[in-house]
């Protein structure tokens, strides 16, 4: 039903709006309480004489109090700067904390009405809209009109939405003290999961989550009379869900680590960083328990696990920032780059991530175990340059937020050094392949639209060569939109899974005499 589907983008819309203008209401007025409860021991005393102008005083937006942070904060840490009095400076952002403290709004009166009116009503909204979504077509997956929409082809909509997704992920990890009023507004379920007060981090965590169910039921609706597809959506919701969100919340409240059981160095690239090595170390039990099973993960796991199953049982199932992709960017894969020049890109970049990885990580281990007396503080500061243009940079801003530029597998593609650690693996020492009947492809072309990797599986299938490609999440979704059935997974006898030249009836290896 049409109408139903109109109700739930309205609804959706309105919840969306709402979303937008929280962040906009309140006053801000620091004291010298708050600024003592919220700045650590050594600048609890110079905090308070640099923000002491602005005791009282009552700010009608977060910008204005921000302006007026800057302007009594920033001359002092110049000036150690300018001086290289390093000891000095104060490395610590105390915006976030000192904004949500000092915030008098209606949503910190009332969050769970503000909730219900912002994320609350644009989950619905999505639910109610893709519910209905394909209830009226035949079972298949179909591109129908795709590349005439407003939002699937860098259409004005689609560039709307990468933009706005760019500013979220920007404010996000730049300026959180602009979203404290959404902070507040989830502070509730924060405190009943893990016992503790919100963060803009915990926020992201459960827009992430809500969006990959939200977006999941659409793609139970899409792939419906395929059980595969359905039970990978099901799979990539679950994993998300209990492992990436719930768990880690609830292991705090337990006064545990916070720790996800699912994500796997390198793409949790701050594991083996000296303050997680002692939390670990310093949590008992349970800490040692997490430090082995990562590092089983590591030498252990994903060779073994890879070699069976290919990729497909991290990037297709398992893994969050491909549960996003797979259901939030799934209208966008399509717009994945084909071309061998972006398979060159893809193939220095993705691997030279890798690399840079490792090389930190192994500096970390050795000079965490050296006493730091190897490289003393330069870890520190090659964490902070890999975190903020790898983990923030990179699979934040342009991982998520360019979807509808350049398809929903950005990071996967070409950053994501997990994703290439097990490309690795499963190009030269895996039982994974995409079988191909090269007779019987008509060349519809189907199959290399829909690979959100930018393969051009169609010039395989016409070979009749098997696809051994590293990037390869192994979704089968080029198999499911195959008129034909000329593509298979499997996971078959590692001999003879490489074959560079194919032999099909048609093309000119086979001559018959006469």
């Amino acid at each position: 039903m049409k109408l139903i589907e109109k109700i739930g983008l309205g609804l959706f819309l309105i919840g969306l709006i709402a979303f937008l203008t929280i962040p906009f209401l309140g006053t801000y007025t620091l004291s010298e309480e708050l600024v003592l409860e919220n700045t650590k021991d050594i600048h609890r005393d110079k905090m308070g004489e640099l923000l002491a102008p602005m005791y009282g005083q009552e700010y009608g937006s977060s910008f204005s109090f921000m302006a007026a942070y800057r302007e009594n904060f920033d001359p002092y840490n110049d000036e150690q700067k300018s001086q290289q009095a390093w000891d000095q400076v104060i490395w610590d952002d105390y915006t976030f904390p000192l904004a949500k403290a000092s915030l008098e709004s209606p949503v910190r009166n009332s969050p769970w009405l503000f909730f219900g009116l912002s994320i609350g009503l644009a989950a619905l909204g999505g639910f109610l809209y893709n519910f209905r979504q394909h209830a009226e077509e035949p079972a298949g997956i179909k591109n129908n009109g795709i590349f005439h929409s407003s939002m699937k082809n860098r259409g004005i909509l689609g560039m709307l939405t990468g933009s706005l997704l760019i500013l979220f992920y920007i404010v996000l990890y730049w300026f959180p003290a602009y979203l404290v009023n959404l902070v507040w507004m989830v502070d509730p379920i924060s405190r009943l999961l893990s016992g503790g007060p919100a963060s803009q981090w915990f926020l992201y965590g459960l827009i992430y989550t809500l969006a990959i169910l939200v977006m999941g039921i659409r793609m139970f609706r899409k792939y419906r009379g395929n059980k595969y597809q359905q039970l990978r959506t099901a799979s990539v919701m679950f994993f998300q869900t209990a492992f990436a969100f719930l768990i880690p919340e609830i292991l705090v409240l337990l006064n545990q680590p916070y720790f996800d059981f699912k994500n796997i160095w390198p793409l949790d690239y701050d594991f083996f960083y000296d303050y997680q090595i002692d939390t670990f170390l310093s949590a008992g039990g349970v800490g040692m328990f997490m430090l082995i099973w990562g590092i089983l993960l590591i030498i252990v796991g994903v060779p073994l696990f890879t070699y069976f199953f290919g990729k497909r049982w991290y990037c297709s199932w398992v893994c969050g920032c491909g549960g996003l992709a797979e259901t939030v960017g799934d209208p966008y894969r399509q717009l994945s780059d084909k071309s061998v020049k972006a398979w060159k890109y893809e193939r220095w970049i993705i691997h030279s991530v890798l690399v840079l990885a490792v090389v930190m990580t192994v500096l970390t281990i050795v000079n965490y175990f050296s006493g730091f007396g190897l490289l003393g503080n330069v870890t520190n500061q090659l964490h902070s340059i890999y975190g903020f243009a790898i983990g923030s940079v990179f699979a934040g801003v342009v991982g998520t937020g360019f979807y509808p530029f350049m398809g929903n597998r950005v990071w996967c593609r070409f950053g994501c050094p997990l994703a290439a650690y097990l490309g690795l693996v499963q190009r030269f020492k895996s039982r994974f392949r995409i079988t191909t009947n090269g007779g019987q492809c008509i060349s519809c072309g189907n199959c290399s639209t829909y690979c959100e990797m930018g393969i051009d599986v169609r010039w395989y299938a016409q070979r009749g060569q098997e696809i051994v490609r590293s990037s390869c999440v192994g979704c089968g979704v080029c198999s499911a939109v195959c008129p034909r059935g000329v593509l298979k997974l499997e996971n078959g006898p590692e001999e003879n899974r490489i074959n560079e030249l194919p032999i099909i009836i048609g093309n000119n290896s086979i001559k018959i005499k006469l």
